[in-house]
């Protein structure tokens, strides 16, 4: 290649000697393509950049270093002025940036596949022989897959369990036990902060202790009520094949004597607030069948003065009948607002602190 460009430093005009550069790749490079003709060369100019943009930054810092050599040029000092850099030929396009061509030489070496428009061929990529192939980042997915973490496979497990058609009785159950222990502990825990703190004393931690009971045992109750109750009748349904509307009554009564059958304020008061349920349900579906005739007027306001007639009558005149929060309740209404000694208890507290 050196041979080639010396007839061109001679014929230049003036006195000025340009150096006969040299194509040479340095070692583990390798060529991009058979080099052009002659007259190829000469016209695009003996500082032309090669055809491989792969191959520009190799050969040109090559032609550059053997420049340098031709023309005797010493090693720079340290602390001495850089030597000018030449400038550029007319028309000759600049290397692809450092960048363009390591993301260029990762993607081929990461993909494994052919050379694309735009891209340098394999051979002209050392950068990338040099990186080597990327890793991919690990994602949720293939941990999963290959099983690098415990949790998460097990996750993956129980879900496609959960997706089993065979289980879904099974699973219901289990679901239906959850729901109870959660809605108890909801619906207990305001109201037995507030009973508590109103109507009992003693020290905060009895009171606390008291909260935690009640709470604790309602919920307890209610997910083993729901747990027996969907059990059996997923039992009935399996044994009889369909399900009928005494399989609901039969299931029910079953959990209603195991779990509820306790005599306690809780258990009370959970009874009682579905006996009124029970009766205003009992009353309206009397009416859509027909075995009551259907009121002319809204009945509401007569069920509203029999029920507090009643209440109020058993309260004044047989008070022991009466579940023991109700009676704390109507003692602060009716007893408790009938005493007062000043302003104090009048207005401010419901009774004395002093003795």
């Amino acid at each position: 290649m050196g041979g080639d460009w010396e007839p061109l430093a001679r014929g230049r005009a003036g006195s000025e000697r340009v150096p006969a550069v040299s194509h040479a790749l340095p070692a583990g490079a390798a060529r991009c393509g058979p080099v052009p003709p002659r007259h190829h060369r000469r016209r695009a100019g003996p500082l032309a950049p090669p055809a491989c943009p792969g191959a520009a930054p190799v050969r040109a810092a090559a032609a550059a270093g053997e420049g340098r050599a031709g023309s005797g040029a010493r090693p720079r000092a340290a602390g001495s002025t850089p030597e000018p850099r030449r400038a550029r030929p007319q028309g000759a396009a600049p290397p692809p940036p450092l960048a363009r061509r390591r993301q260029r030489g990762e993607a081929a070496a990461r993909g494994g596949r052919g050379v694309s428009k735009g891209e340098a061929h394999p051979r002209c990529r050392p950068e990338a022989a040099r990186l080597g192939p990327a890793a991919p980042l690990p994602s949720s997915a293939s941990k999963i897959a290959g099983g690098g973490d415990p949790l998460r496979a097990l996750l993956r497990a129980a879900n496609a369990l959960l997706q089993q058609r065979r289980y879904r009785a099974a699973l219901a159950v289990i679901k239906g036990f959850r729901n109870g222990a959660v809605y108890g502990a909801k619906v207990r825990a305001p109201h037995a902060l507030v009973m508590t703190f109103l109507f009992k004393s003693g020290s905060l931690r009895e009171k606390l202790k008291a909260i935690a009971q009640a709470t604790y045992t309602h919920s307890r109750n209610l997910a083993y009520f729901v747990f027996t109750y969907k059990g059996l009748m997923a039992l009935q349904s399996r044994l009889q094949g369909k399900k009928i509307p005494f399989h609901s009554f039969f299931a029910a009564c079953i959990g209603g004597w195991l779990v509820f059958g306790d005599n306690n304020p809780i258990n009370s008061q959970i009874i009682m607030y579905l006996l009124s349920r029970i009766l205003f349900g009992l009353s309206r579906l009397a009416v859509e069948k027909g075995y009551i005739p259907q009121p002319k007027q809204d009945p509401f306001p007569l069920v509203a003065a029999l029920i507090w007639g009643t209440v109020l009558w058993l309260f004044e005149y047989h008070r022991h009948t009466l579940q023991p929060s109700l009676q704390s309740s109507m003692t602060y209404l009716y007893d408790d607002s009938n005493t007062w000694h000043d302003i104090s208890d009048f207005l401010i507290y419901n009774k004395r602190t002093d003795k």
